[in-house]
C-alpha cells in the first residue's frame, strides 16, 4: 500500500511539473541606471505600455501585450549580487516582429529615430531596419517574408 501511495505520489508530482513547465513565460531584463530614459524610448518611439513600474523597476510590454521587457537599477540594495551589476552596452539585440515593416520604417524616420541599419530585405527571408535603444541594445525590426530561391 505504502510503495503505491508513493508511485501515485510520483506520477502526481511529475504532472505537476509537467503542467507548470508548459505554462512557461520568458520575460528579458536589462539592468540599466536609465529607466526614465529607457520608458520614454519605449513607450514614445516603439508604443509599448507600461505593465508595471516602481523606483527600482520598470516592466513593459508590446502594444499587443503578447511580449515583455523589464528593466531594472543596479546596485541597488534590495537586490541580490546576481542582479547588480548593469548592462554593459553589448552582446544583446532584441527583435520586433511587426505585420509592415515599411509603416513602422516611415513611421520611425518622421520621429527623427536614428537608424543603424537602413530597411532592406535580406536573402534569408526578412525586410528589416535596426535602431538602438538608449543603454545601446540593438533592436532589429523586421516583417518576415519568403527566403530567395
Amino acid at each position: 500500500m505504502k510503495a503505491l501511495l508513493l508511485i501515485a505520489f510520483a506520477l502526481t508530482l511529475g504532472c505537476t511539473n509537467a503542467q507548470t513547465m508548459n505554462k512557461m513565460k520568458l520575460n528579458a531584463g536589462i539592468i540599466t541606471e536609465k529607466l526614465q530614459e529607457t520608458k520614454k524610448f519605449y513607450t514614445e518611439v516603439l508604443n509599448f505600455g507600461v505593465s508595471f513600474e516602481n523606483e527600482i523597476y520598470l516592466l513593459l510590454h508590446t502594444p499587443n501585450k503578447l511580449a515583455e521587457i523589464s528593466f531594472l537599477q543596479p546596485k541597488h540594495p534590495s537586490q541580490k549580487p546576481v542582479f547588480q551589476s548593469k548592462f554593459n552596452g553589448k552582446g544583446v539585440y532584441l527583435t520586433v516582429e511587426v505585420e509592415n515593416v515599411d509603416e513602422v520604417y516611415e513611421r520611425l524616420k518622421e520621429k527623427g529615430v536614428q537608424m543603424e541599419i537602413e530597411i532592406r530585405d535580406e536573402p534569408w527571408g526578412d525586410r528589416h531596419f535596426a535602431i538602438k535603444d538608449p543603454n545601446g541594445i540593438g533592436i532589429d525590426i523586421v516583417t518576415y517574408t519568403k527566403p530567395e530561391e
